[in-house]
């Protein structure tokens, strides 16, 4: 059961219900029933509840996210990070949420079902980029050009993949989606290699835009 502090904020209170909401989730949906039911188990008025979560489903999915992103910081703090090259803190941090989500696979196979409706999807997007953003910055990315975007890119759609095979894997300690997940993390690995051969070979090219940019402002 969550506890809350004495005289709690509404952040508090999102932070609080969040994971008791998703428990009720699997069998009420995310609505207002299991809303109610988890500021019950928490001792919080409903009404104060409600105010909590004003965008209704998405806000308590939104919720329950930031409390997976919490649970992979607590599972992998940074002096655990910085033993593992960066393929295994990728792999790491992805097997962290999984790991958080896998007692309540209906409860995602709900949520994901309301952010894929046309008026949530951008909504959807931008907790997936959220995501893969914690697990680049876990992991101890700085980058902050185009190598940014590509990376939070390319991660959200491997996690986003993974996800979708780890709803339905009744292997073994979910091996089969451990391997789908290796394969891709692989990719991205074979993929950060080439850029950055691709980057090094054309350091010192001429630039384009430079050149036009001397034709029209010649240097005297």
């Amino acid at each position: 059961m969550a506890v809350l502090p004495q005289d709690p904020t509404l952040d508090e209170i999102r932070e609080g219900l969040a994971p008791l909401i998703a428990a009720n989730a699997a069998f009420d949906g995310w609505s207002d029933a299991a809303r109610d039911a988890a500021a019950d188990m928490a001792g919080v008025d409903r009404d104060v509840a409600s105010v909590a979560f004003p965008g209704g489903a998405v806000d308590m999915i939104d919720a329950w996210f930031a409390h997976v992103d919490s649970a992979m910081a607590a599972a992998l703090p940074a002096e655990r990070l910085a033993t593992m090259k960066i393929r295994a803190k990728i792999t790491a941090l992805v097997e962290a949420r999984l790991a958080e989500l896998a007692p309540h696979r209906e409860t995602l196979r709900r949520a994901l079902a309301i952010l894929a409706m046309p008026q949530n999807m951008v909504g959807g997007a931008k907790l997936g980029w959220r995501a893969a953003d914690l697990m680049w910055r876990a992991a101890g990315d700085t980058a902050t050009d185009y190598n940014h975007y590509t990376k939070r890119t390319i991660l959200t759609g491997v996690y986003a993949a993974t996800i979708t095979v780890f709803l339905d894997d009744e292997s073994e300690g979910w091996a089969d989606t451990r391997a789908f997940l290796g394969r891709r993390i692989e990719g991205i690995m074979h993929f950060e290699k080439a850029k950055a051969g691709f980057l090094s070979r054309t350091e010192h090219l001429p630039s384009l835009s430079r050149f036009i940019g001397r034709l029209r402002y010649p240097v005297v």
